[in-house]
C-alpha cells in the first residue's frame, strides 16, 4: 500500500511538474494589438532641460485609445499620428500671433511612441510660440 501512495504521489508531482509550465503558455497572449505608445512631456522656463525649472508634466497615451493627463489627448495624438511621431515635423499654428518677448521655454517628451523610444527636447522663445507649435501637443 505504501509503494502504491508513493507512487501516485510522485506520478502526480511529475505531471504537475511537467504540464504546470504548459498551462500559462496560453495565457501569455499579447494583452494589445497596437505598438505601446506611452509619453511623459515635460515644460519649463529655460533655454535647455538642464538649467530649466520645470513648471509641469503630463502623460500621454495615444494607443489604443487616447488616455492621460494631457488636457487634450486626443487632439495631441491625432497630430502626432499625422507627423508620424515626429516632434519636429509638428507645424505650427497659423493664426497665432505671439509678442517677441524672449522669455525662453523648453519642453521635453520620454517615452515610446509605437513601440520605438522617443527622447527629444525644444526650446521656444516664449509660452505663446510653445503653445503656437503643434497646437495640442505642447499646450499643456
Amino acid at each position: 500500500m505504501r509503494t502504491t501512495a508513493r507512487w501516485a504521489a510522485t506520478l502526480g508531482l511529475t505531471a504537475v511538474a511537467v504540464c504546470g509550465p504548459l498551462t500559462g503558455a496560453a495565457v501569455a497572449a499579447p494583452s494589445s494589438l497596437y505598438a505601446p505608445s506611452a509619453l511623459v512631456l515635460t515644460t519649463g522656463h529655460g533655454s535647455d532641460a538642464a538649467t530649466a525649472t520645470p513648471e509641469r508634466a503630463v502623460t500621454l497615451t495615444c494607443a489604443p485609445a487616447a488616455s492621460g493627463t494631457h488636457p487634450a489627448a486626443a487632439q495631441a495624438c491625432a497630430e502626432l499620428r499625422g507627423a508620424g511621431g515626429d516632434f519636429d515635423a509638428l507645424a505650427p499654428a497659423n493664426d497665432v500671433w505671439c509678442t517677441k518677448l524672449y522669455d525662453p521655454v523648453v519642453v521635453t517628451v520620454e517615452g515610446v511612441w509605437q513601440g520605438k523610444r522617443v527622447s527629444y527636447e525644444r526650446s521656444f522663445g516664449n509660452a505663446c510660440m510653445r503653445d503656437a507649435y503643434g497646437a495640442s501637443v505642447f499646450a499643456f
